[in-house]
């Protein structure tokens, strides 16, 4: 049995598939998941599992240069907006309208929906180089 605390064997694998400015987006439940884009919905009920708790597992396993994030949420979900900025005191953040941020997920790699229902907890991460 693994060690580390991400157990989901689909995110595993993506993440050691990531390579250096690959993206991978984590919604919440209401995201629009492009149909070209390889999906994993953990949405179990509304709020379950949390945009958080899925954001903090992946950061155990990924190591992230870049994210970006949709700027309605500075308004709409502004606890949530710092709690995310908190998370990435040293990374470089973008901020797009929404609009842009759903066709940027077209990009990603993969898209995790998570059963959050806080407005705009959407983020795409940006895989960086550990050395």
């Amino acid at each position: 049995m693994k060690k580390g605390k991400l157990l989901n064997s689909e995110i595993s694998s993506v993440i050691s598939q990531m390579g250096h400015t690959d993206s991978l987006t984590i919604g919440d439940c209401g995201l629009p998941i492009p149909k070209d884009v390889k999906r994993i919905d953990l949405a179990l009920k509304y709020g379950v599992p949390s945009f958080l708790d899925t954001l903090d597992t992946v950061l155990e396993e990924l190591c992230v240069e870049e994210i970006i994030i949709a700027e309605e949420i500075k308004e709409a979900a502004e606890q949530m907006y710092k709690e995310i900025l908190n998370r990435f005191e040293n990374v470089k953040v973008t901020v797009v309208k929404h609009e842009e941020f759903k066709v940027m997920t077209k990009d990603s790699h993969t898209v995790i929906r998570t059963g959050e229902c806080t407005p705009y907890s959407n983020i795409i991460l940006k895989s960086g180089v550990v050395f």
